[in-house]
This record gives C-alpha cells, structure tokens and sequence, in this order.
C-alpha cells in the first residue's frame, strides 16, 4: 500500500512537471510568435531563441524525470558540476547570489516582467533558480541535500517577497492606487506639518491610528524628503518589522545563527501574507522577546505593548496578553513535561499585564474624554482614551457586515476562508503532526492555551474581514497568523527542532513543509513586474500581442512629458482659482507634501479616505457639513481621482464601497461642479462650481 502510493506520488510529481514545463513552451511561444516574418510569424532572433528554450525545457523534464523515478546514471554534467561547486568555494556563492537575484531582477527590474506574464514561464523560471541555489548550497558529494532544498526555498521565497515589497519605489509624483497618495500624505502629519502651514496643536482628524502614523511618518524627519525615499521606507516597513519577530523568537528559542536567519526568513514570509500593519507586528516582536525573560524587564514592556498595541488599533488591546500566555504557558518545558507553579504563575502574571496595558492604562491616563457619537470623533479619541463598551457596540455595527466575502468572491478570488486554509493549512498540518506523533507533548491545558486564543483571534479577523471595505486580503486576520507563527515558535522549542533538523519527517510531512513555503512565494511571483516602461510602449505592444488602443491594459506610469505637463497644467488652474476661493485637494495631497504643487492656504477637511469611511458608515452627521460646502460652492476648485457614477453589485470588485462612494460623494459633488479638466493617464479631474447648479436637493442622500 505504502509502495504503490509512493509510486503514484512521483508519476504525478512528472505530470505536474510536464504540464509546468508544456505550459511555459506555450507561453515562450506566444511571445516569440508574431516578432517578424523570417520563419512563419518568428523573427531570426527569436525563433532561435524559442528553439534554445524548447530544447532546454525537454532536457530539463528529463532530468527531473530521472531524479523522480529514482534513477542514478552516471552523468559526467552532474559529476562535474559537483565537482566544480567543490573546487571553487568563491565562484560557488557567486553562482548562489545570481540564482538568488536574478528572478526578481528579471521579472520587476527589466521589461521582460511585463513581457513574460505568464504563471508557467514564472514558475519554471523561479524552479530552476531553487534547483541552482539548492546544488550550490550543498556541500560533499551530492548534488542535493533536503537541508539545503528546504534553505533553498526559504531564501528564494524571501527574496521574492521582499522585492514585491519594494515595487512601488518611485519617484512618480502622483498616487500609485487608489489612496496611496493620501496615504503619505497622512504620514507627513505626525512630524512634517509645517509642510502645509499647520501648527502642531491644530486638530486635524486623520483616518489612521497613531502607531502607523509614528512609523510611516518617520522620514519625515528628514528636511526635503523626496517621494521616492519615502516609498522606499514604506516598503521597509514591510520587510523590517517582520524579521524583528524572527530574531526576537530566534534570541528566545535558537542558538544556531543560521537556523536562527532561516526562522526570521520563514516568519517574514508567512506574516507577509496578511499583509499585517507594521505597529502590531513591533507589538508581536516585542512581546516574543519578552518570552522566559525575567520577570522585572518583562512585565512593564509587555504592559507597554499592550498599550502601544490598543493605540495603535482598538481590536487589538488583548493581543500581547494573549500571545505572552500562549507562549509561557503552552511553551513552558520542565523534566515530566507540564508546566510547573512558576509557569503559571508567569504565564498568568504577564498575560493580565499585557491586558493592563491595552485595557485598563489607556482610562488612567485620560488627555480627552468622549463627548461625541461620530465616527471621526470617536476613532481619533481611542488612542488616548481608552476602549468602551459604548465604542465597542459602535465600531462593530456601524458599518454592514458583507459575510459572502469569506467565500470566493470578485472582491477577493480565493474568499477569506480559503485563503486562510491555503495560508496556514501546511503549518497547521506539521504542529498536528509532531503532536500526534509525540514529538511535541502538550497538557490539556498547554492545548487550551493555544486553541483558546487562537479561536478568539479567528473570530474577531472573520468579522472585521467581512465588514464593508475589508475582504480583499488576508490582513485582518493580523492576530490570528501571529499567533500560529507562536504556536510553530513553542513547537519548535519542545521537540520540532530534532524532528526537523534530524530529519525524521514523514513523506507527506516533507511536502507540507516545502509547501509552507513555497505558497507564500506564489502571490509575489505573479505581482512581480515593472511599470516603467512606457516609452518602449510599441515593443511591449508586439510581444505581448496587445493592439494600440489595449496599451493602456500593461498599465505602465506615464512618461516624463505627460507627468510634466499635467503638473504645470494643475498648478496654473490652482493659481487662478484659489484666487476666488478654498482649493480642495480631495485627492493626490501628496502633490502638496513634495512641493510639486503650491497653494497659498491649505484645507484639510474632507480628505478622499476619510469620505469613504464615513460613506460606509452612512453618518449623515459628518457628511451635512461636505453638503453645506459643496451646495454653497465653497470650493472654487476640487481636486479629485475622477468621479463616476454607474451603481455596481458583488458582482465587481468592491461594488458596495464603489455603491457608497458614487451616492455619498459622486452624484452630489458632481450636481454642484462640472469637470474642468481630465487628466486620465494621471488619473486627476479638477471640478470647478457649476455657473448655475441643477435642483440637487434629490441626490443628497436623506438622514436615516
């Protein structure tokens, strides 16, 4: 039974492969086709090269059939590349670095990213990449140790992510998505006021919490940051703070530097799948540091990161409690394997400090009290307040739950739940594993302190996932993906290690732990490409078998001339018109934080995020003021993103948001203004006051 499953594993593993490798000779054959007219549709060039690339994928299907059915020919390539990886240590890293480097290079660095867009090609180009670094990794006689495959795959994967990461670096001035922009725009107000004249006791209500607003604002720090620095700092944050987790773990659980670098690789790429915010992944470092730490050092920090975690995010305040608990309860090791008086005791102690601080610290040092019911209002006081069962109720019922999110959906391809499983299911499977197996031992009450939490955090993602303007990614499951990369921590202290490093995995076992880490690496190897190639427009155009008027699907930035003019051209309109009245920047504020355009008064109401929430929320409250200015035409010029008006379903992705923007903001904003201006490669309209408004009392939407 055992055998012949074995044998059907590999007769599929050789299907795969060849469906792989047919399916990146379809895709090689669609770029080089329709090139010239030399041979059929082919160029001189690239039929040479598609021939090369045919010969090579069936040389390489060889090979991994071989390997995979278990043959051992003498082959004297093999024997010699071995040899040569042996004989010249200096030249074997060098070959390391390029198979390390040159997938994400190729694919974000170079136009062939855009060119090469299928998934075949990309795999099998990332495969061979894993192969070469696994060979060069390797040591002794063989060709491939599992060790090195599994270092192999952690570093591949983690290059790949960490190049993503840094995709949106660029020194284009205007917003890369849909609030991008505003998004610095939102970071520069923590420390880089005086950009737009505003003083530093002047309130101004920004949607974000004070720690991402602490760590996104720190370049502002620097006089005359430019955008692209700032860009290259946010996608810092997105690779940083996830190794702290890992070197903290590795200072609490691993000796071995290299292991020790392998774990922080792992743990940066399964968080990195949320995506989680950078301010509760510095709670999370902080709080596995703390693990088996003296009690006097870790009882105020993890009281802090409770605290910094509640300012930060209201749904977060019990997160370090939680994970301390789960770590020295769950993680406790003692002679007879259950944790002692002094486990309890330090799990208890620091798991009711950690709730103090997110809890109870926040309503002792009150700076404001809560006077007022409003979204706005309410989320800007809570960092400084404290959380309250009124605020609570509030937060979870002011916006509609949409639970088909969970499920695939248009929003989300895969759905919530699905992308969970697909996430944690090869992790989950190995910790069920190594406790079935007795490797990892556990009490009934270590399992409760895991599963406890765990379920907790799961509930609470789920809910914030489905709620209007969530579910397009995994990263309101933030608590829960934390705490099963803890969970792995406490396994891997109380018997994984030997399990793993002994290599006493079973078959299946093996495949879910390569494929822990290889999923992660999927996501990044499709989004990788770049968008700075629109002057070689008409060569993307012919390999990519694109007509003209479908240049726009390759999505590339607008050339420099484009850029340049629409920026003199909007700066000149707000020259004319704040000379008649308040120039809104609804949108694109960056502009205004980098000097690429000036203004002589800056107004800071009614930023493009903070309509949406409140759109979301129905707070007819907040939006009579929007109403009161834009019916009385206060603005003399608004800039936006332009403004559309067709009603979408579930159908769309994000058609309920896009639903509450067009009635909230769309219909009525455009019944008082008219379109002065489009700048569609830009994506910026200027709206000025309509000579003589139409009757829109009908579009204001009525309070509930």
């Amino acid at each position: 039974m055992k055998r012949s499953s074995i044998q059907f594993g590999k007769i599929a593993a050789i299907a795969a492969v060849a469906w792989g490798i047919v399916g990146a000779c379809i895709e090689f054959y669609n770029v080089a086709w329709g090139t010239g007219g030399a041979v059929g549709e082919f160029s001189p060039r690239w039929f040479a090269l598609f021939v090369f690339f045919v010969l090579f994928c069936a040389a390489l299907y060889a090979a991994a059939g071989i390997a995979l059915l278990g043959l051992q020919p003498s082959s004297p390539i093999l024997e010699g590349l071995v040899s040569f990886r042996n004989k010249f240590p200096a030249l074997r890293w060098a070959f390391i670095v390029i198979a390390l480097v040159f997938p994400a290079w190729f694919l974000q660095r170079t136009m062939w990213g855009v060119v090469f867009g299928g998934m075949h090609f990309r795999l099998l180009l990332w495969a061979v990449s894993v192969f070469l670094l696994s060979v060069f990794i390797t040591r002794g006689g063989s060709l491939i140790e599992w060790k090195p495959l599994i270092a192999s795959l952690i570093l591949a994967s983690s290059v790949l992510t960490a190049a993503v990461s840094l995709q949106g670096v660029t020194e284009y001035p205007f917003s890369l998505g849909w609030s991008e922009g505003n998004r610095i725009w939102d970071y520069s107000m923590r420390f880089g006021r005086d950009r737009y004249g505003i003083a530093d006791n002047q309130d101004i209500y920004i949607l974000l919490d004070s720690g991402r607003m602490l760590v996104g604002g720190l370049p502002f720090l620097i006089p005359n940051v430019t955008i692209e620095a700032v860009r290259l700092w946010i996608g810092l944050t997105l690779i940083l703070p996830y190794f702290l987790v890992g070197l903290a773990a590795g200072i609490a659980a691993e000796k071995n530097v290299r292991v020790w670098m392998l774990m922080t690789l792992w743990v940066f790429l399964f968080l990195r799948q949320g995506p989680i915010h950078s301010p509760l992944v510095l709670a999370a470092a902080l709080t596995v540091f703390l693990w088996r730490k003296p009690l006097w050092l870790a009882i105020p920090l993890i009281i802090y990161a409770g605290y910094f975690a509640q300012s930060s995010r209201f749904t977060w305040l019990f997160a370090p409690g939680l994970w301390i608990g789960m770590l020295e309860l769950a993680g406790a090791s003692s002679p007879d394997g259950k944790p002692g008086r002094s486990h309890w005791g330090r799990a208890i102690s620091l798991g009711l400090s950690g709730a103090f601080g997110g809890f109870v610290l926040p309503k002792l040092i009150p700076l404001l009290r809560i006077e007022a019911a409003t979204t706005a209002d309410m989320t800007e006081q809570i960092a400084s307040t404290g959380v309250t069962s009124e605020f609570v109720a509030y937060a979870v019922t002011d916006q509609p739950l949409l639970w088909y999110r969970l499920l695939p959906n248009p929003t989300y391809g895969v759905g919530i739940l699905l992308g969970l499983v697909i996430a944690v299911l090869p992790v989950a499977a190995i910790l069920v594993w190594l406790s079935a197996s007795k490797k990892w031992q556990l009490t009934i009450w270590q399992k409760l302190a895991i599963l406890g939490p765990l379920l907790a955090f799961l509930a609470v993602g789920l809910v914030a996932s489905a709620k209007i303007g969530g579910g397009g990614d995994l990263h309101n499951m933030d608590m829960f993906l934390i705490g099963v990369a803890f969970t792995a921590f406490i396994a891997w202290v109380n018997g994984g290690r030997q399990a793993v490093m002994n290599n006493q995995l079973p078959g299946w076992v093996r495949f879910a732990l390569a494929a822990a880490l290889v999923l992660p690496a999927v996501p990044p190897l499709r989004q990788l490409r770049s968008f700075d190639y629109g002057d070689e427009i008409g060569a993307l155009l012919v390999l990519t078998d694109k007509k003209e008027f479908e240049a726009k699907s390759l999505e590339m930035l607008p050339d420099s001339v484009t850029v340049g003019k629409a920026l003199t051209e909007i700066q000149a309109a707000v020259d004319e018109y704040q000379e008649l009245g308040d120039v809104l920047f609804m949108d694109q504020r960056q502009l205004l934080t980098f000097g690429y355009i000036t203004e002589q008064v800056f107004i800071p109401e009614y930023e493009k995020k903070v309509l949406m929430n409140e759109a979301l929320s129905a707070n007819y409250e907040y939006y009579s003021g929007f109403y009161r200015d834009i019916t009385s035409q206060r603005f003399s010029l608004i800039v936006t993103e332009p403004l559309r008006t067709p009603i979408k379903d579930s159908a769309y992705e994000f058609g309920e948001e896009n639903n509450a923007w067009v009635n909230w903001v769309s219909i009525p904003v455009l019944c008082y203004y008219q379109e002065a201006q489009t700048y569609k490669k830009v994506n910026v309209m200027l709206l000025i006051p309509k000579p003589v408004p139409d009757d829109c009392s009908q579009y204001i939407p009525p309070r509930n």
